[in-house]
């Protein structure tokens, strides 16, 4: 019996005898004759096989020939979703470009740092009567200046109250409409009063805090509404029953999981918890907002492909954001970058104020309070961990070296105590311009009075100076310590005044580096505000009380 031949297309095939390989490979059905011995009922056997592999080869190359166009049509329809997806989330977004002046006039750039700006809009547009206010287009009502540092390994978010009552710079929005500036007014018309956009809100920022902001992000009702829903709900927790009549948040107390309008509702909600404003409203959207935080990284949502699609979809709708990040890309590497934050690395707090002396409803910062904050965030100083870097250690001394033989000094058997800090309100402070270049008291003592430093006015020029200094009397070295903090000054720049008196106030002589660096922070605070509230993103235990 004659050997089977081999499957065509996966074993060689020789030709039959006297015919050239060059000539098997023109022929449409080559066929290899049995040996001439072999019976005839055997040969019409070996036929039919050769047949039969014959039509099984060709299935075969039709099923190759349909498995590479199937696969050429999924990558096409898998390009073609991605480009889709691509253009659908990059038409979902709005961008602005921010108008915002003299860049001369702006703070020190963050290096790689980053500051992002982001804005909640109480804008009730296209909302009805739901809400209250219909049609509003809404103003700052919640803001936070969220850092990223430089080497992503933390962030601080500061929560900037929107009864803050600062001066509002004038400003350009995005319609090239030049808005006055106004020495007093609430934080929060700092966007749409006027016709105020998130650029005017930008520079407002940048002036009170002194941080460089490189970026913003806008948000409506409509976000916290969707967002909370595309990721599934935000878990929450109430330390007691709340019923709020604003916000018409009912809530039992212990740990819940809200989304749409009720996650609305919690946001919202002021009157039904601590002392019923807005100061008791923030730690609530801290909690929450860390909680969406931790709910987005979890494996639950980041493994479900039609959670991260709708929370794209709704995070792309939802925003606002400058021509900067305007791009599903850019705004790609803004997330990643943020991403890299480990949870447990993200400190919430809000910006140190006290009750406004002039109107019980408002608040102003409280310095040196807030200067000391604002100036570890200009310089990417975290509030993680707020330790200074340990100091280097001194070299062994030799136990026969004069230094070691040398008695130790001794401290002065008495020291006079200090003065209490005054609040910057009540500190008298003098402005004089040494710096050689006409201008530059006016702007500064703006400055101040933007920190706190009320009673801040211009004097005379002072001789020309190469470096800023505060100098003070007597018995109110504290004062002149917060002050450099609150500039950014180093240590060294603080001094007793020449002709002290005690009734006297500081002195602050601008020397030839504010040119240089007008408001770039020289030296960074090691250590954070006293008593500064704060909510870690990580802290499953926060509850609303």
């Amino acid at each position: 019996m004659h050997e089977e031949q081999p499957e065509a297309g996966r074993y060689r095939v020789e030709p039959p005898p006297g015919v050239p390989r060059q000539r098997r490979r023109a022929t449409e059905a080559p066929t290899a004759p049995a040996p001439p011995t072999a019976p005839a009922a055997e040969g019409r056997r070996d036929s039919r096989r050769r047949a039969a592999a014959l039509a099984k080869r060709s299935r075969r190359r039709r099923a190759l020939k349909w498995t590479a166009g199937a696969g050429a049509l999924v990558m096409v329809a898998g390009c073609g979703g991605a480009y889709y997806l691509y253009r659908h989330f990059n038409d979902n977004l709005t961008s602005v470009k921010v108008q915002l002046g003299d860049e001369s006039e702006r703070p020190a750039a963050a290096g790689d740092a980053l500051n992002v700006l982001v804005i909640g809009t109480d804008s009730r547009e296209g909302l009805g009567r739901e809400y209250g206010d219909e049609g509003s287009t809404g103003h700052a009502d919640t803001t936070l200046l969220f850092h990223i540092a430089k080497d992503r390994s933390n962030a601080t978010v500061v929560s900037l109250p929107r009864d803050l009552m600062v001066p509002l710079p004038e400003c350009q929005n995005a319609q090239g409409k030049r808005i006055p500036g106004s020495t007093r007014s609430e934080f929060n018309n700092s966007l749409g009063q006027e016709g105020r956009d998130a650029g005017c809100t930008w520079k407002t920022v940048e002036k009170i805090t002194g941080v460089r902001v490189d970026h913003f992000v806008q948000v409506n009702f409509e976000a916290v509404k969707t967002l909370s829903t595309a990721v599934g709900g935000v878990e929450v927790c109430a330390a007691k029953d709340i019923n709020d009549s604003g916000s018409h948040l009912r809530m039992t107390k212990g740990r819940h999981v809200v989304q749409g309008d009720e996650a609305l509702a919690f946001v919202r909600t002021r009157h039904a918890v601590g002392q019923g404003g807005d100061l008791t409203r923030i730690p609530l959207q801290q909690q929450f907002i860390s909680s969406m935080i931790r709910k987005i990284k979890s494996d639950d949502t980041l493994t479900s492909p039609s959670k991260l699609y709708k929370l794209a979809d709704a995070a792309t709708k939802a925003l606002t954001v400058d021509s900067g990040i305007g791009s599903v890309d850019k705004l790609k590497d803004l997330a990643l970058d943020i991403s890299k934050v480990d949870t447990k690395n993200i400190t919430f707090t809000t910006a140190p104020v006290l009750d406004d002396p002039k109107d019980s409803d408002r608040v102003i910062l409280k310095q040196p309070d807030a200067g000391q904050l604002f100036a570890m965030i200009a310089g990417d100083r975290s509030l993680t961990e707020t330790a200074a870097p340990p100091a280097p250690e001194a070299p062994a001394t030799d136990a026969a070296s004069p230094a070691a033989q040398a008695p130790a000094a001794t401290a002065p058997a008495t020291t006079q105590a200090a003065a209490p800090a005054l609040p910057a309100k009540l500190v008298q402070l003098t402005v004089r311009n040494g710096s050689g270049t006409r201008g530059q008291s006016g702007p500064t003592v703006e400055k101040l009075r933007a920190k706190g430093y009320d009673k801040a006015a211009v004097g005379s020029d002072a001789p020309p100076a190469d470096t800023t200094t505060v100098s003070y009397p007597s018995g109110r070295e504290a004062e002149a310590q917060a002050l450099a903090a609150a500039l950014g000054l180093p240590g060294d720049a603080v001094r007793p005044a020449e002709k002290s008196d005690p009734k006297g106030g500081l002195l602050l002589v601008l020397g030839k580096d504010v040119l240089a660096a007008p408001t770039g922070p020289a030296a960074v605070p090691t250590e954070a505000p006293e008593d500064l509230q704060r909510v870690q993103a990580d802290d499953t235990d926060a509850c609303a009380k």
